[in-house]
């Protein structure tokens, strides 16, 4: 219940989080399963909120075991259908645990469900594909060995910027294979290596390659242009948006720059609290509204105002 709802209510707020969401093979989000998506990570849980929200089934990802430490946490995480995976730097002794999840994968496999892992293993803001772990590649086999007639999705997660809110956002889904479509290798570390191999093949066409530092690049590839008549349509309910909503979004953007400034997690971080608090801004806005004026049509202000802020985003800048 509560994992269908945030679903639900996620999906409508990325259409205002968002500036443009593309994704480049949108049959795939209805596999009917077993699938496992590969992805690359360079944005922190945003990446499974995404994906998660895009795909038509119910979606299982795995997350770095570190935050399953408070049992509640623990048991709201399993609820909205997280589980986790330990490295060696989050203790040796917890690391008899990813057995117990590559079991629930393997059982969530044979219901014809979705699993999401980030084939990296680690989080960088960056475009950039990095070396590709052993994990994706060994859940897969030990589904095969099941026979589980597993599908594997190498997914490349394109961001416009990883600190301006309101991006452009491209999902570009890679072709799904199976066991019979890799060559049989006699040892596992072979079979680990084709594996690998083909999954990088792929991910390197879905995942882009730009210099941090090449701003000229950035532009021509990650901005989306907006037209002259689009911009005097918007400039009257943009300046409006900005007025109404810098008062909730300058605290969360100073407090989030304090917390995670210097991390990767700052733009998920940030996108997560304005998800949990924006509802309330809104209600209390309107709530005002009504206090002063006693006007039953500033329910309006429910919609309009979302939509004033939709536009100041249009018109920020993208990269």
């Amino acid at each position: 219940m509560l994992y269908a709802a945030l679903k639900i209510y996620i999906r409508l707020a990325l259409l205002l989080f968002c500036r443009k969401l593309t994704v480049n093979r949108p049959e795939l989000l209805r596999h009917n399963g077993p699938l496992l998506l590969a992805a690359n990570h360079p944005n922190s849980f945003l990446d499974a909120i995404i994906l998660d929200t895009l795909f038509s089934k119910p979606v299982w990802s795995l997350a770095r075991g570190d935050v399953f430490v408070n049992p509640f946490i623990r048991r709201l995480l399993h609820a909205i259908r997280i589980l986790p995976v330990y490295r060696v730097s989050e203790g040796v002794e917890n690391l008899s645990t990813n057995y117990e999840t590559f079991d629930a994968c393997l059982e969530i496999f044979r219901k014809k469900g979705v699993v999401l892992i980030f084939s990296e293993g680690k989080c960088i803001n960056e475009w950039h594909l990095r070396p590709l772990r052993k994990g994706t590649a060994r859940l897969a086999s030990s589904s095969w060995e099941q026979q589980i007639p597993l599908q594997v999705l190498p997914v490349g997660i394109n961001y416009s910027s990883f600190i301006r809110f309101g991006k452009n956002i491209w999902i570009n889904l890679g072709t799904p294979f199976g066991q019979d479509d890799l060559e049989k290798q006699a040892t596992e570390g072979l079979r680990l290596q084709t594996f690998n191999l083909q999954l990088r093949q792929q991910l390197e066409q879905l995942v882009w390659e730009i210099d941090k530092n090449d701003r000229q690049q950035q532009q021509a590839l990650l901005t989306i242009p907006l037209s002259p008549a689009l911009r005097a349509v918007l400039a009257l309910p943009a300046i409006i948006g900005l007025i109404t909503h810098l008062p909730l979004y300058w605290p969360i953007r100073y407090f989030t720059r304090k917390k995670a400034a210097h991390n990767d997690h700052y733009d998920s971080i940030l996108l997560a609290l304005l998800l949990v608090l924006y509802p309330f801004y809104l209600m209390l806005l309107t709530a005002i509204g009504y206090a002063v004026t006693g006007s039953g049509w500033l329910l309006l202000l429910l919609i309009l105002l979302p939509l004033c802020a939709k536009a100041t985003m249009r018109m920020n800048a993208q990269v």
